[in-house]
């Protein structure tokens, strides 16, 4: 499948705006994320269709909801500091263009660990990967 240039920018913004504090690694195992939701074919309905529909998805990822302090820059309104997106732009490239495997083993859903508290799907879902502040899961009932 061929990747248009808006779904990469929108990809390292949402990078930017998930795991803008995590390394190379981390941003790579949070695009292989939304891989992995964009690859399921079970359910595109759900997910969205493409990188783009996918992260923007309303509720699916916080940084997209318009009350999200990350909103103003991902919608361009403000700037994103150019060595971050660089980064993340990294990320999502290789990702997309598969230079890098899946260090998540096909997890859909991860989680930050500076939340107050996990989320109550991961009690039934099958922790794969942790990294940095996420941790990831699949088989999310």
């Amino acid at each position: 499948m061929t990747q248009t240039e808006s779904d990469r920018d929108i990809l390292a913004r949402t990078l930017w705006g998930e795991a803008r504090g995590e390394s190379l690694a981390g941003q790579i195992a949070v695009a292989w994320t939304i891989r992995n939701r964009v690859n399921d074919g079970k359910a595109k309905s759900w997910w969205g269709e493409g990188y783009a529909g996918v992260c923007q998805k309303p509720y699916q990822f916080s940084c997209w909801n318009k009350n999200d302090p990350n909103f103003a820059c991902l919608s361009g309104a403000k700037p994103i500091p150019f060595r971050e997106l660089a980064q993340a732009r990294i990320a999502a490239d290789q990702v997309i263009d598969d230079k890098v495997a899946d260090p998540t083993d096909g997890a859909t859903h991860y989680y930050a660990t500076t939340m107050s508290k996990p989320p109550t799907w991961t009690n039934r879902a099958k922790q794969t990967f942790k990294l940095g502040h996420h941790v990831f899961f699949k088989d999310v009932p």
